[in-house]
């Protein structure tokens, strides 16, 4: 065995990013699809350590660095977000909510029939469901050992940690699929604001250059760590509380509070280029670690029936994006980068369903509806509204029988 330690691991993910630039540049197929780049190097060297892995041979990495880098890019967003914004994309944020909320009813139930169809307890189906595909790793997790715990599901947390690696690797993978289908449907992009000239931001072409000088780099980097660490505080004292949130949503909340606070109180402007730099650089740092780390044997060990669930998900996942997110968002270009996101976090994570929507606009061109109203469902509202839901299902009957 091979164990990277923290720089080892740095050097195997920026050489991931490399691998995957230059696939996506090479092979016309991950270019046609919009695949994201740390998707296709991640899934490379995934895979490559699975061969390795049959030849008695394993890689280990060290992912402490994982988590401080999604936090940085959920401050970034944060940061980006003014209160002018929000207030203009409310209608869409509202129209594109119960979209998410009608998947996450979907997920449940069909997770629970094919689970029931295929004699398996009905709480495996609901593990495949918006548990683990929707909430992520984090939300699989917790709900794997309160299964495990109070309805004696055995190997629960194994499942929803196989359920979810799946869920993130098929997400990163059909989102640009679906947003060339749908592309091919309409004419120009830019339907949602027509009057308004299309200047793209940061999240949605990163690699346009941007000035950066060291002095407001540092500015943002005070920033987004002042994020990590009051965000972190506030999740501890919401801790075991009726309002207690993952911790990257209490990130993301201080970033909004900063920028919209600093603006209003005259003391400072956040620079858009640096925190958007800073915010592509941890994206796709914390993508390339997730993915190359995946231990795909996990999902090799599941039983064909929970992979039979797994696909139809999937599946529904593409389906529900083509035809109600798509139709219910308008039917245009921006709708089409919308479904591209909800692919992302409705298999996988906010972040995946980021990389996405920048594969598809780095193509086609800037849709800045998109990247402000993704983040904020993804972050903010599909985490309670999940658990909404999944207390839900729990009460049925059969559920209270157990």
């Amino acid at each position: 065995m091979f164990q990277l330690d923290f720089y080892g691991t740095l050097v195997a993910a920026s050489l991931v990013l490399l691998l995957g630039r230059g696939l996506v540049t090479r092979v016309g197929f991950l270019r046609a699809y919009n695949i994201p780049e740390p998707v296709a190097g991640g899934l490379v060297v995934a895979l490559i350590l699975l061969a390795l892995r049959g030849l008695e041979v394993e890689v280990r990495f060290d992912t402490s660095l994982q988590t401080p880098l999604m936090l940085a890019f959920f401050a970034t967003i944060g940061l980006s977000a003014d209160f002018a914004s929000l207030k203009k994309g409310g209608r869409v944020v509202g129209i594109f909510l119960l979209a998410v909320t009608g998947l996450l009813v979907v997920q449940n139930a069909m997770g629970i029939g094919l689970a029931k169809a295929l004699g398996l307890d009905p709480l495996m189906g609901l593990l495949t469901g918006s548990i683990t595909l929707a909430g992520g790793h984090g939300t699989g997790a917790a709900w794997g050992t309160v299964f495990s715990e109070k309805f004696g599901l055995a190997s629960a947390s194994e499942l929803a940690m196989a359920s979810a690696t799946f869920g993130l690797v098929l997400g990163g993978l059909i989102g640009g699929p679906v947003a060339r289908l749908l592309i091919k449907r309409v004419q120009s992009p830019g339907s949602l604001e027509p009057e308004k000239p299309r200047v793209p931001k940061g999240f949605e072409q990163p690699n346009k250059e941007r000035s950066i000088t060291p002095f407001s780099f540092i500015e943002t980097l005070a920033l987004i760590a002042v994020s990590l660490l009051a965000g972190t505080l506030l999740n501890g004292q919401l801790h075991d509380t009726a309002f207690e949130l993952p911790t990257f949503v209490c990130v993301l909340f201080v970033g909004v509070i900063l920028r919209n606070g600093l603006s209003a109180l005259g003391l400072y402007q956040v620079f858009e280029r640096e925190v958007s730099v800073l915010g592509n650089v941890s994206l796709s740092l914390f993508l390339a670690i997730a993915l190359m780390s995946l231990k795909l044997w996990d999902l090799a060990s599941l039983a064909l029936p929970i992979f039979i669930i797994l696909a139809a998900q999937t599946l529904v996942m593409a389906l529900f994006a083509i035809f109600v997110t798509f139709r219910l968002m308008g039917s245009h270009y921006d709708a089409a980068v919308l479904a591209a996101g909800h692919c992302g976090f409705g298999l996988g994570a906010t972040p995946t369903a980021i990389a996405n929507m920048q594969a598809v606009t780095q193509r086609y061109g800037p849709s800045q509806i998109a990247f402000l109203v993704v983040p904020m469902v993804g972050a903010f509202f599909i985490d309670i509204i999940n658990v909404i839901v999944i207390k839900l299902y729990l009460a049925l009957p059969f559920f209270a029988a157990a």
